[in-house]
């Protein structure tokens, strides 16, 4: 992804790249490493996006935007507004109200996080993206304090009653990243 961004053109499209991945903590710019407070055997890779550490695994889906932001006529917090408004009416499609919070990027179920968001912005384009918490196990976010927060909660869209798999899950945020970014986005798998 760094490699794309740093090679696409004015030209180039914007992409949006949907995966899951192996177990793993990500460690953002602002990370600090005390909020892994246990070795669980997880790897922890130190990467550029913004924010501090996650956990990423399978069950979850990862969507990397790679946008070119003048382009669209979009401000950062313009952006991350959309992504996670995106999350928000997929989740509303299914009768869950969701919300954002000042100051804690990301999308909320009452007390409960159930995506959230890390971006890196260089020449005007972003990479990194969001991961939204499908159907997955859960227990390693009890040992960190998920994006810097002691005791934070996650949740995920299976026990907030919606019935979807990862890849019906990615169908849907595609979708509703699409129109909130009002692009047809080359999506890629």
């Amino acid at each position: 992804m760094q490699a794309f961004t740093a090679a696409r053109t004015a030209e180039s499209a914007d992409e949006l790249w949907l995966c899951e991945h192996p177990p793993v903590y990500t460690l953002g710019q602002a990370g600090k490493p005390e909020h892994l407070l246990a070795d669980i055997g997880v790897p922890l890779v130190k990467i550029d996006r913004g924010g501090q550490i996650t956990y990423h695994g399978p069950g979850q889906v990862l969507a990397y935007l790679l946008i070119d932001l003048p382009r669209r006529g979009l401000k950062v917090r313009e952006l991350v507004s959309r992504i996670e408004q995106a999350v928000i009416d997929l989740l509303a499609e299914h009768g869950v109200r969701a919300e954002r919070r000042d100051g804690a990027p990301g999308v909320y179920v009452g007390p409960a996080k159930v995506a959230a968001l890390g971006l890196r912005i260089k020449n005007g384009r972003s990479y990194h993206g969001l991961s939204l918490n499908v159907d997955m196990d859960l227990s390693p976010f009890s040992a960190i304090n998920p994006c810097g927060y002691a005791g934070l909660a996650v949740t995920q869209t299976k026990d907030l009653g919606i019935a979807l798999t990862p890849p019906q899950a990615a169908d849907a945020l595609a979708r509703h990243l699409g129109a909130q970014l009002e692009a047809q986005l080359e999506r890629m798998e």
